[in-house]
């Protein structure tokens, strides 16, 4: 298969990768409406067309915390990167920094925080949760710092995982013991170029950052065991005065829908904040990112960063992104299933694949500059 698309890349995925992989790549919480609204609202958002302009210099590049990036798109944090190709984390973070543009590392990482640095040709970002072991937290923060990372994301829409009905069905969860053992290594068996390339050769499969917690315990029940055990739900905004007094450098909020906690997030003095529902993994039926998302911006443009994830398929949904009130947009399972249909060369490619096609977004509503993708953009008729 030859894939032009995101949407193609996502096939290549689903043949390549064991089923319980896929689905929890690809799923969401409950019915999944919110997965599914993310993309439809983003793909509704209509454009203003503009003819016979001087669109023949096109400049991508902007600027993110002092430092200048290729185009307003970073690799957001996935969970279990590395399990989808050979040292996942490893071939995206080549790919992304090749591109000029930013990688975001999961705290739920195959790969290491240190691993993924030593193959890093640009600042690295880290992604963080609120947990209940606070001195685990802090040996984090002192990684990151001592990673040189430039930001740290601290994702707060998860007190508690998400309801994912195609976990339970594909074997993932609910199912512990040898019963979920044994259908995870039938689907494997059936799709022997991953079990070769990541389930053999890939090794270690030792969830890096967590491994000091885990002590040696590498299963699936082990890892979602940790995650239920260790999230905790009490977490406010003090906890969050707490990370911001722990590291200096630039913090990002991720998780944020309503305006109200946009402004919150602003007065504790973030940097930033990603509006973002959690790929619709977290609670079903709230709004998609496309509609919170010119809301937030309308009560805190101008006051911190704003950043946006959520149903972006192609260099086209970026641009809607940037007209809706985003300054940058971070991507998820894109790139994810680029990484699994060909490895580094395919995140490659769909990086080039939404360098053209944002350039060809603002030549048809006449924009040269990132700058000029604001709201006038839109056709709002």
């Amino acid at each position: 298969m030859i894939a032009a698309s995101i949407s193609d890349y996502r096939e290549l995925a689903r043949r390549k990768l064991p089923l319980f992989l896929f689905e929890y790549l690809d799923g969401g919480s409950y019915a999944e409406r919110t997965l599914r609204r993310n993309i439809d609202d983003l793909a509704d958002v209509a454009l203003r067309q503009r003819v016979l302009c001087d669109v023949s210099k096109i400049d991508l590049s902007t600027e993110w915390f002092g430092n200048q990036v290729a185009m307003p798109v970073a690799l957001g944090p996935v969970g279990l990167a590395g399990m989808y190709a050979r040292r996942g984390e490893v071939q995206a973070v080549r790919a992304a920094h090749k591109a000029g543009i930013r990688f975001s590392l999961s705290t739920v990482s195959t790969c290491s925080l240190k691993e993924v640095a030593a193959a890093a040709t640009a600042p690295l970002w880290f992604q963080l949760y609120i947990m209940r072991d606070r001195a685990f937290m802090a040996d984090l923060l002192d990684q990151a710092e001592a990673a040189g990372c430039e930001a740290l994301i601290f994702t707060v829409d998860m007190p508690l995982p998400g309801a994912r009905y195609r976990d339970i069905r594909s074997g993932l969860a609910g199912a512990p013991g040898l019963g979920g053992q044994w259908r995870r290594l039938m689907q494997a068996a059936a799709h022997p170029s991953w079990t070769w390339d990541v389930g053999v050769f890939g090794q270690p499969h030792t969830l890096g950052n967590t491994a000091t917690v885990l002590k040696g315990r590498t299963g699936l029940e082990d890892f979602f065991a940790w995650i239920r055990d260790n999230f905790d739900a009490s977490v406010t905004w003090r906890d969050l005065e707490w990370v911001r007094a722990r590291w200096k450098k630039t913090l990002i909020i991720k998780g944020i829908l309503d305006p109200e906690d946009a402004i919150a997030a602003a007065g504790m003095g973030a940097d930033a904040i990603v509006v973002s529902n959690h790929g619709g993994r977290q609670l079903d039926g709230v709004v998609s990112t496309a509609k919170a998302l010119p809301r937030v911006a309308d009560r805190v443009g101008g006051r911190l960063m704003i950043l946006a994830d959520g149903g972006v398929r192609s260099g086209l949904d970026v641009v809607r992104m940037l007209a809706l009130g985003a300054q940058g947009v971070l991507l998820g399972r894109a790139w994810v299933y680029a990484l699994a249909g060909r490895g580094e060369a395919g995140v490659t490619h769909i990086l080039e694949l939404i360098e053209k096609e944002m350039r060809i977004a603002m030549a048809l509503t006449g924009a040269t500059r990132i700058s000029e993708i604001t709201k006038d953009r839109l056709d709002l008729t």
